[in-house]
């Protein structure tokens, strides 16, 4: 049996960081949250721009956000700026409009949200802001639907250029862009810009990938900017708590220290804000323990950058 290198020590899981979304501590005020995070040790948190935290539609947004920033760096917390806000835009209907919208006003309303994330990130020292696609509109081709994606993409990107923060697109199940086939897709049709990353959600990797989570880590290495991590199971997109779904999480977060990301891996669970402060703090504990776990049994491995070599 073929031995596996043992991992340096900047790459072996206990190193990597870890956040948790504030779309999960929608029942706490945003600085209760933020402290509550840092009292149970986390690294950072993944910020969504919405009404309740940081609303990124108030004429007072540039005071709150140095306000925040000050707050981050007390409590010595670093941020992802996310923007999956359900219902920021629009109060009926989810995540509209989106990049996709056949309507170009209401297009470009998404693409000045996510161009204030950009200014907001800077303003945080993100290391990422995060975006997705939008599920594909009735009675549009998904031709013309990449196309207008990807011309959607041009002015966020050129934003993100200017500001130097990466933009990461989440591959989401039911969008259009909901594979890393579909990312890599994307990368491809705007000649594969610098500031253009991914954001890897390990749960959607279980939910609907061919191959597996640590598999998905291993392929995604050299566009990782942002990870979300969270239990799922084969087939269903559902965000659960870590153990109520099918990932075996050690392998997970041992290829992903083996890539050597440096950003957040950020706790996704929106749908668990009744039970907020309790799973912020049984999810430390099991991300604690799995990485633990992962550098016990001394399998990391280093990735393969196919564009650069070792990575």
């Amino acid at each position: 049996m073929t031995k596996h290198p043992t991992a340096p020590p900047h790459l072996l899981p206990s190193s990597l960081r870890f956040g948790y979304g504030t779309n999960g501590l929608t029942d706490l005020r945003l600085y209760d949250a933020l402290a509550l995070l840092a009292d149970l040790g986390y690294d950072g948190v993944g910020l969504t721009l919405d009404h309740m935290h940081l609303d990124p539609l108030s004429p007072e947004l540039p005071q709150q956000t140095r306000r925040l920033a000050k707050a981050l760096s007390r409590l010595d917390l670093t941020v992802t700026v996310e923007t999956g806000a359900r219902y920021v835009l629009d109060p009926r209907r989810k995540h509209s409009p989106s990049l996709l919208d056949p309507d170009s006003a209401a297009k470009s309303r998404r693409a000045d949200l996510l161009r204030t994330a950009v200014q907001v990130g800077a303003e945080l020292g993100a290391h990422a802001v995060h975006c997705f696609s939008g599920t594909l509109p009735a009675r549009t081709p998904p031709g013309t639907a990449w196309r207008r994606l990807a011309d959607s993409m041009v002015p966020v990107l050129e934003a993100a250029t200017a500001a130097k923060v990466p933009l990461a697109v989440e591959p989401e199940p039911g969008h259009l862009l909901a594979t890393l086939a579909d990312f890599h897709h994307l990368r491809k049709a705007l000649g594969d810009p610098e500031y253009l990353g991914l954001t890897l959600d390990i749960g959607h990797c279980q939910c609907l990938e061919p191959t597996t989570p640590a598999d998905c880590v291993r392929e995604a290495a050299p566009w990782l900017r942002h990870v979300q991590i969270e239990d799922m199971r084969r087939g269903v997109h559902e965000h659960l708590p870590f153990g109520d779904g099918e990932i075996d999480f050690p392998p997970v977060l041992a290829a992903l220290a083996a890539t050597g990301y440096q950003g957040l891996t950020v706790v996704e669970l929106p749908r668990h804000s009744h039970a907020g402060p309790e799973l912020a703090h049984t999810s430390r504990e099991f991300l604690r323990a799995a990485a633990a776990e992962a550098t016990e049994a001394h399998t990391v491995q280093p990735v393969l950058d196919p564009a650069k070599g070792m990575l």
